[in-house]
């Protein structure tokens, strides 16, 4: 059986869509299937599309957040609730096209346990969250030590995977944490289909914030730049401490005060970004020692009939 998990939040037009499009695929090509719909905090009527979906259809879980925890979260307790031998993680309002599901469910009866979906096109995206989307995926790429290029949520997993996934305890970036644990992996490429309805969830703010929190997850390159930038600092220290020394030699006055007030701002400012790539570290442990749960369910809904 796959395990359809679609993560939303107010996407109360999109529900249905989502379902009826997915589901006419799976019955056309012979696949059982489930559907894990997890509500991650949503302020319209989501929810209630779901629970009037699971009272009407079969193979329907509702999964329903006290509040917004992250898509993160959503695909964490999506994966917690699966009972296929596969499952696939796909945006509900189908801008990963549903289609290419049956190709990555083919591939997986093929002997493939991590089906990656990449992007060719970015669809109708700005420009600037592109060109950030680039520089984000090249960094942490680099950074972490493997290609993820284009990459997106949209994938589908073996079973042993999601249950490697889900003893996991860590707040892990589902895109880099599926790479990390390896398998026999294979990708598809699929083209961002446009918006139906709604618009999208994310400000150049939350995308910030989210890159600075994957990056941090996965590297601790930020923090070698402290150490680089003390010997960048060492370095102009000798070279400043070697002319002063010349100048008191040849009796040659050190000019002004501006140079010192220079090095002094210059200094200040290294260690101030210093003092704040290891505070963001250290807020990143004080929230994972904390121990709280990814995300809390407040309901859930299940369909009577299969």
């Amino acid at each position: 059986m796959l395990s359809v998990i679609i993560p939303a939040f107010n996407e109360e037009k999109c529900v249905k869509r989502a379902h009826d499009a997915i589901h006419a695929l799976l019955v056309e090509n012979n696949i059982e299937g489930e559907f894990i719909f997890v509500d991650d905090g949503s302020k319209d009527d989501t929810y209630k599309e779901i629970q009037e979906l699971a009272s009407t259809q079969g193979n329907i879980v509702g999964i329903h957040f006290s509040r917004n925890f992250g898509k993160e979260s959503a695909i964490s307790a999506g994966l917690a609730a699966v009972n296929g031998d596969c499952a696939v993680v796909i945006d509900c309002d189908l801008q990963h096209p549903p289609e290419k599901i049956i190709e990555m469910y083919r591939l997986w009866e093929q002997g493939y346990e991590i089906v990656e979906g990449i992007k060719r096109e970015r669809g109708d995206e700005k420009k600037m969250h592109g060109l950030g989307a680039k520089i984000f995926y090249s960094a942490i790429s680099r950074m972490a030590g493997f290609d993820m290029t284009n990459s997106s949520d949209f994938k589908l997993l073996d079973r042993k995977v999601v249950d490697v996934l889900n003893q996991m305890p860590e707040r892990g970036f589902f895109r880099a944490i599926s790479y990390w644990v390896g398998y026999n992996k294979i990708t598809v490429e699929y083209d961002v289909a446009p918006r139906v309805d709604g618009e999208t969830k994310w400000s150049t703010r939350g995308l910030v914030k989210y890159a600075m929190s994957n990056i941090t997850s996965y590297s601790t390159a930020p923090m070698q730049t402290v150490t680089v930038l003390g010997f960048v600092m060492l370095t102009i220290s000798v070279i400043f401490g070697i002319w002063a020394l010349i100048d008191k030699i040849v009796g040659r006055a050190l000019e002004g005060m501006t140079t010192v007030i220079i090095i002094t701002i210059f200094i200040g400012s290294i260690i101030m970004i210093s003092l704040g790539i290891i505070g963001y570290y250290i807020a990143r442990i004080y929230e994972e020692i904390k121990g709280r749960p990814k995300y809390i369910i407040s309901s859930t809904v299940k369909s009577e009939k299969k």
